[in-house]
């Protein structure tokens, strides 16, 4: 079986079936996606309003020379950040891959720097061990994909508290890094789409069915701390995310079809003959 490639269209990643290219299903990020999130236009609202008083001059001047320019300059506020918080994730993801191999990784960037004690931290108490890691989860039945960061094995006491030293029960998890602000309900319905895809790709083609699960968590790592939290990944979860694939079709392909052509409409201005032989 040959590798699985993504490809870019309309801003939507898809994922290329290794053997049969013609097939291309969408990524599990773009089917979350279809969630509506209100909020995100007064936070966008917010982050271009705080960009306009906190750099009042430099916009005034911007505005004098090229208005345009500081109307993009105001409008791209919210983008901006978001691109360097996903630049930031980028960073801190790969980290903690080489971390997590066992791979010495010496001295960071200080931007990366909290993120790799909290995770050193995490790896001290909970002392997991790796199965697999940045693998494609494909589901045949339901037509998505998705690289998912890790599965692991947790060892848990009767209480569901890890044991570092590995004397609780094993547990068979789901796990995603997160390092933004805050941890959100929707990574349930990302991570059940992992968890009840039809097999796991590796990165060199390899593909075998998606193992049986005891369960799924979340490991959120910001510059001030760090929690790992379990995640449901059960049956309801999944049909809500089933649901959302089914308005990512619509989205993207059903609903350019359901509008005909007009059958009927209006052929202009009635013109009276009074207005004809005024002319």
């Amino acid at each position: 079986m040959g590798r699985v490639r993504t490809i870019q269209r309309g801003g939507t990643r898809f994922y290329i079936h290794p053997e049969r290219p013609e097939i291309k299903v969408p990524g599990v990020t773009a089917v979350v996606g279809m969630l509506p999130k209100p909020f995100l236009m007064f936070w966008a609202a917010k982050m271009t309003a705080e960009l306009a008083v906190d750099a009042l001059p430099f916009v005034a001047q911007m505005a004098e020379r090229d208005r345009q320019g500081a109307i993009d300059y105001l409008k791209g506020a919210a983008r901006r950040y978001t691109k360097l918080r996903a630049d930031v994730g980028s960073k801190a993801h790969d980290l903690f891959e080489r971390m997590i191999r066992g791979e010495y990784v010496g001295s960071v960037h200080p931007d990366l720097e909290p993120y790799r004690v909290h995770f050193a931290a995490f790896l001290e108490a909970v002392n997991p061990r790796l199965e697999r890691a940045e693998d494609v989860a494909w589901s045949d039945a339901h037509s998505y994909a998705g690289s998912f960061d890790a599965v692991l094995t947790v060892w848990l006491d009767g209480e569901g508290k890890p044991t570092p030293d590995r004397s609780g029960v094993p547990h068979l998890l789901m796990v995603d890094w997160k390092t933004s602000k805050a941890t959100y309900a929707d990574v349930a319905l990302q991570m059940s789409a992992y968890a009840n895809a039809d097999r796991i790709i590796s990165p060199d083609g390899e593909s075998e069915p998606m193992p049986e699960f005891d369960g799924a968590a979340v490991l959120h790592i910001t510059p001030d701390l760090w929690e790992f939290k379990p995640v449901r990944v059960d049956e309801e979860v999944y049909s809500v995310f089933l649901a959302l694939r089914r308005i990512f079709d619509w989205d993207r392909i059903m609903s350019k079809t359901v509008l005909g052509r007009a059958i009927a409409k209006s052929v202009g201005s009635l013109v009276t003959g009074t207005q004809r032989r005024a002319k």
